[in-house]
């Protein structure tokens, strides 16, 4: 599990119970407390956004992404760039066909793909395309979990302000009894709260969150192809190394050559 997703979560919001409850106690919360709020307001948003999906099969589905957050990145260029190195190494000794049968026990379906592809005596560019293919299909997929938590970030304040606008007609209606103006103000506020928690509480970060582990995994991806091609063309693996290293920081360049991972200089 990612720790900093559920520690950020978590923080948050005792970081803002604990500044309604600081001065008052516990009994304050009771005045954050209004069903009706959350009702107009979460149930808005909620219904809002699922009218924009297709199905409400897809609404749930894009709900669920929440879980997303919470798994810890495997994404590792540094290992990604190394084991490109290592197959590129079999690949100028024994041969590209040695590759299948590394393709072959690999966890990793891109890779595997891409490897079998190369086996196969398939055209580069065509290599190039079905993968780059795959990448935008990846890309779309994700691009529709972060559109659907921005969405909600920007469905929540302004559904919270709809509840403001209702609790402050009723109370208009209301305003020849003054001893009620202060209390029905508290409440139409809290709907403006209620969407702007929703909004940076949860879907912001997860959206964000979201964003960060689709730009690692393609540019996981981007490294892949660009070594596999290279493999492919017969390249020395030095030169893919180099090639490679281009991607990273510099720091986890110094990383990659202090491993002791880099290519060999072959034929």
């Amino acid at each position: 599990m990612d720790i900093a997703s559920l520690v950020g979560l978590l923080m948050a919001l005792v970081l803002v119970i604990y500044g309604i409850v600081a001065k008052d106690g516990f009994g304050a919360m009771m005045g954050f407390l209004d069903f009706q709020s959350a009702l107009i307001t979460f149930g808005g948003a909620f219904m809002g956004i699922m009218t924009t999906q297709s199905s409400i099969p897809i609404f749930i589905q894009r709900l669920k992404s929440l879980t997303l957050i919470f798994k810890v990145q495997t994404v590792n260029e540094l290992e990604t760039i190394q084991t490109v190195i290592k197959l590129s190494n079999v690949a100028r000794k024994d041969g590209l066909l040695q590759l299948e049968e590394m393709a072959n026990s690999m966890d990793d379906a891109f890779m595997k793909k891409g490897l079998l592809l190369i086996v196969d005596g398939t055209d580069p560019e065509l290599v190039r395309s079905i993968l780059e293919t795959e990448l935008s299909s990846i890309e779309e997929r994700h691009s529709a979990n972060i559109g659907f938590w921005e969405a909600l970030a920007a469905a929540g304040p302004a559904w919270g302000m709809i509840g403001t606008l209702i609790g402050l007609i009723n109370m208009l209606g209301k305003l020849q009894d003054m001893a009620t103006v202060g209390p029905n103000m508290a409440i139409a506020l809290i709907t403006t709260l209620y969407g702007s928690l929703l909004a940076n509480w949860i879907c912001t970060p997860v959206a964000n969150k979201l964003k960060e582990s689709n730009a690692a995994e393609l540019k996981q991806k981007e490294i892949l192809v660009e070594g596999l091609l290279s493999i492919q063309a017969g390249e020395n693996p030095r030169v893919i190394e180099e090639k490679l290293k281009s991607f990273l920081a510099p720091n986890r360049r110094e990383e990659l050559s202090a491993n002791g991972e880099g290519g060999e200089e072959v034929g």
